[in-house]
């Protein structure tokens, strides 16, 4: 890495690349990261001089308690530490200078052909004056007043580049950076706060997410929701695209006519930018599993769990935390998570009888689950039925097991944020019957006398149970789609492929997605793929390759007979959107 001059200006994509798991992992208050990589990172030396430059440079610009650490990973080395909000352009350069001194002194890069650093001294104390300077402009002190106002109002205040707000849905206000008020000119008197939900986890998001604007809007609530799928309030969508981030949470939140709000926060905008609010009701983890490991010190499954857990910092005092208690990875991370301790935990499961969920009862605390075939949500001694879960449409008449614990977690979810039992169980008596409630994920429809399952599971384990779903229906013949991004390693495309096998399906078509190769060569997955496919026993002659996923998921329509099962793992919107014409045309 080159350092850049200190007097340069402050950059937006350094800071968003840099800013997120200092900020969530180790701190949960504003902090920066550094993504260090090189010879120098596994050396103890070099750590302590970057720690001992940070800790003093932040001294000698009054930054309290930065806490520098290190966190080392397969990729490299994450270098954090806390800084104040109002500086974090300014913590960036300061981190990334720190290190690059730290990393000169002990492992001189010029010998390795590495650009020469710029020539800024290297001492602490020479350069804080440099670092106050661009701080001081970096600061604006309207915004500072703006956002303590907030605060001893107990209203929640949402800052980007361009805008803001204080307040939440329909009780908001937004302004333009460049034109802020004066405090005293803020309509205090009309602004307040809405319910907020946050839903994270490696599968399951969307489905929770969808099921809970059901539910609120079965209470006559103009929901506000934020997903992978786009924006929507009430039943519009104003946005389409992956808005599962602090975009689509600051747009839901805005905007004037939400009563309630319900955020999927996925493990992306997590790790690039953190959480865009302080303040949420409710947050549910529905589960953990291997996926995108190698991208932002992201090595187990465990990382993921910490890095789900970061919606735990969000939640106000006597807020609830819904965890999955049959996710035993999930649940040891929690345990030793204090900022996950420190709030009202409410556990889902399979079965009324987990010890993790008898346990919280017996403490008065909250739980739902299946007891001799009925949802029963439960708190102390007292308990509501919400019927059977084999007459839940996104059960399938119990077969989509997976789907059980999607149903639970929403339940808990919508109780704790005041939703009466009886509005929860008619919308889990209904919700999923119609295709449209839960488009994308799970959806089953009928074509050439085959069953088509349409969802979007692209990681093993949502594989593992998509194809349990197909396998439980008894079909004559399996068809698969199988295809994945290229962001992911070959280990993980391996293991979708080993998945796909172990349910012995009697044809693959391998697609390849041209516009998610995400730097490597066409034809490098599916080659990956069917090698894969291979060794785990399926013989070749069961597998085909089609150039993109519509062509694929349509020659599998084509090959589909009576009795067939035809499972389409979908990455794209608009080849769902299109297959679902071709299925309603042949009907």
């Amino acid at each position: 890495m080159s350092v850049p001059a200190i007097d340069a200006e402050p950059r937006a994509a350094f800071e968003d690349s840099r800013r997120l798991m200092g900020a969530n992992l180790f701190f949960g208050r504003p902090a920066v990261v550094l993504v260090a990589q090189g010879r120098a990172v596994g050396d103890p030396a070099a750590q302590r001089a970057w720690a001992g430059r940070v800790e003093a440079l932040c001294a000698a610009l009054l930054w309290p308690d930065p806490q520098p650490q290190a966190r080392a990973h397969a990729g490299g080395l994450q270098l954090a530490f806390a800084a104040p909000e109002n500086s974090l352009f300014t913590a960036t350069e300061v981190n990334e200078w720190a290190w690059e001194r730290s990393a000169d002194a002990a492992h001189p890069l010029r010998a390795e052909g590495i650009a020469p650093l710029q020539p800024v001294p290297g001492d602490p104390g020479a350069v804080a004056g440099l670092f106050a300077a661009r701080s001081e402009r970096e600061r604006s002190r309207p915004l500072e007043r703006l956002r303590r106002a907030a605060n001893q109002h107990g209203l929640p205040c949402l800052v980007d580049d361009d805008t803001l707000s204080i307040g939440a849905g329909h009780a908001s206000v937004s302004f333009a950076r460049g034109a802020l008020p004066l405090a005293m000119d803020v309509p205090w008197q009309r602004l307040g706060d809405v319910p907020t939900l946050l839903v994270t986890g490696s599968n399951g998001k969307t489905t929770t997410t969808r099921l809970l604007a059901a539910m609120a809007a079965a209470a006559d609530r103009v929901v506000g929701l934020c997903s992978t799928e786009g924006v929507f309030i009430g039943t519009e969508r104003v946005v389409a695209g992956d808005y599962a981030g602090p975009a689509g949470a600051r747009a839901v939140l805005r905007h004037p006519r939400v009563q309630w709000a319900v955020l999927e926060t996925a493990r992306g905008g997590l790790l690039r930018r953190g959480l865009a609010l302080q303040r949420a009701d409710v947050a549910i983890v529905t589960n953990v599993s291997a996926d995108h490991f190698g991208e932002y010190g992201i090595d187990s499954v465990e990382d993921i769990a910490a890095a789900k857990m970061v919606v735990a910092h969000a939640l106000r005092e006597g807020g609830t935390l819904v965890l999955n208690a049959d996710d035993t990875v999930l649940m040891g991370v929690a345990a030793c998570t204090p900022h996950a301790r420190v709030v009202t935990q409410a556990l889902f499961a399979e079965d009324h009888a987990h010890p993790g969920l008898v346990a919280l009862r017996r403490q008065g605390g909250r739980t739902c689950a299946a007891r001799a075939g009925r949802l029963v949500l439960a708190q102390g001694g007292v308990e509501q039925d919400l019927g059977a879960v084999a007459d839940m449409p996104l059960s399938l008449g119990g077969a989509a097991r997976f789907n059980q614990g999607n149903l639970a977690a929403a339940a808990l979810a919508a109780y704790a944020a005041g939703l009466a039992p009886a509005v929860i169980a008619q919308t889990l008596a209904r919700f999923g019957a119609d295709p449209a409630d839960n488009a994308g994920r799970l959806e089953r429809w009928a074509c050439n006398g085959a069953t088509v399952l349409i969802d979007y599971a692209h990681n093993p384990d949502g594989l593992a149970q998509l194809l349990a779903v197909a396998r439980a229906l008894q079909p004559r013949r399996l068809g698969l789609l199988l295809g994945q991004a290229g962001n992911r390693d070959d280990t993980a495309i391996a293991a979708l492929a080993a998945v796909a096998a172990r349910f012995a399906p009697d044809r693959v078509a391998i697609k390849e997605l041209p516009l998610m190769l995400r730097g490597r060569a066409l034809g490098a997955v599916p080659a990956l793929i069917e090698r894969s496919l291979r060794a785990a026993g399926v013989a070749p002659e069961r597998l085909v390759h089609e150039p993109d996923e519509a062509t694929a998921a349509l020659a599998l329509l084509q090959w589909a007979c009576e009795g067939d099962v035809i499972v389409l793992p979908l990455h794209t919107p608009s080849v769902r959107a299109r297959l679902g014409r071709h299925i309603a045309a042949q009907r």
